[in-house]
């Protein structure tokens, strides 16, 4: 393996590769045999130049924490001791190396990664553990260190390839809301669905097979609400199945990236000028359980109202647990 130094994590069948270096990055799952995460042939697992975009320089796939945003935008000002503060794209986490510890115990192989905002007081920690049960446990805390309330999102942000044989296994009739679209009209921002089912035009797709939903190319963020109980979200490849198995209680959304290469920050491969990256639109898709929604915490306590909270020296802990399904 080339590149940023990793750590491998190993336990039963299952194992883990993180690239601490490049704000925590796991770059590969394996699960029940498969490796299960997608990576962008187009951008390298490398440190991004001070300022660069997400898109072009750290968008190389594998799963990153997005924390305490997704998307970019700017707070609203009556979020005291933060109002009108920008938020930068994909949260403040996967362009800095957080402090890791590497151990091993009679639970596997154990990394804890600790990150302290700079423009917020608050830490924020993950810690995975690959256990002999061949599992990966997520284990996260964040902490407020300031003296007023504090908004947030947080997002597993884990990117896999996309096929004709994925599908998505997820609570039947749950609300789906779209955020963004591309290619397809889904309603538009902020409509409203039941799983699998979302309408574009006369057409009742069928979000759960995300190549056959439509028949022409697409892309679009979705947001779906998750039953305030233990959940299974299943991601299907084949004969092979990985399951993610959180608590709604803690994680109440989980926000779907369904690009049937409908998307791509580059220019065409025809385009004539020089200094634009020439890429044809590529397939992925993101299942990433999350604390809050849309992408934006700029949206997330206005009209969506649905961003995560803590207050005042309040700590907020949460768990996710990936396996090999039947």
């Amino acid at each position: 393996m080339t590149g940023p130094g990793y750590a491998a994590l190993h336990g039963g069948e299952a194992s883990a590769v993180l690239l601490p270096a490049l704000g925590g990055k796991i770059r590969d799952v394996t699960l029940g045999g498969r490796q299960w995460l997608w990576h962008n042939l187009e951008v390298p697992f490398a440190i991004p130049p001070d300022g660069a975009p997400f898109d072009t320089t750290g968008d190389s796939g594998g799963f990153d924490d997005c924390f305490p945003t997704s998307a970019a935008g700017i707070l609203p000002s009556w979020v005291r001791g933060a109002g009108d503060m920008p938020l930068v794209e994909h949260g403040d986490l996967w362009r800095c190396a957080p402090e890791t510890a590497i151990t091993t115990s009679d639970d596997g192989h154990v990394a804890t990664c600790h990150w302290q905002g700079a423009r917020w007081p608050w830490r924020f920690t993950r810690t995975v553990r690959v256990l002999p049960t061949s599992e990966v446990l997520f284990e996260y805390e964040a902490h407020n260190g300031s003296a007023n309330a504090m908004p947030f999102l947080w997002a597993g942000h884990a990117t896999f390839p996309l096929t004709e044989q994925t599908r998505l296994l997820l609570p039947e009739g749950a609300r789906t809301r779209v955020w963004t679209q591309r290619g397809a009209d889904f309603g538009g921002a902020g409509s409203e669905h039941h799983w699998p089912r979302v309408r574009s035009g006369a057409v009742m797709a069928d979000m759960s097979r995300p190549w056959t939903a439509l028949k022409t190319p697409y892309a679009c963020r979705l947001y779906v609400s998750l039953p305030a109980a233990p959940c299974v979200i299943g991601i299907v490849e084949g004969t092979q199945t990985l399951e993610m198995h959180v608590d709604g209680r803690e994680v109440p959304f989980v926000g779907l990236w369904l690009n049937r290469e409908g998307w791509t920050p580059f220019a065409p491969k025809r385009s004539w000028l020089p200094w634009k990256r020439a890429a044809r639109p590529y397939a992925n898709l993101v299942v990433a359980p999350c604390l809050g929604a849309p992408d934006s915490l700029t949206d997330a306590v206005a009209s969506w109202d649905s961003a995560a909270w803590l207050g005042p020296d309040d700590v907020a802990r949460w768990t996710m647990t990936w396996r090999a399904g039947a």
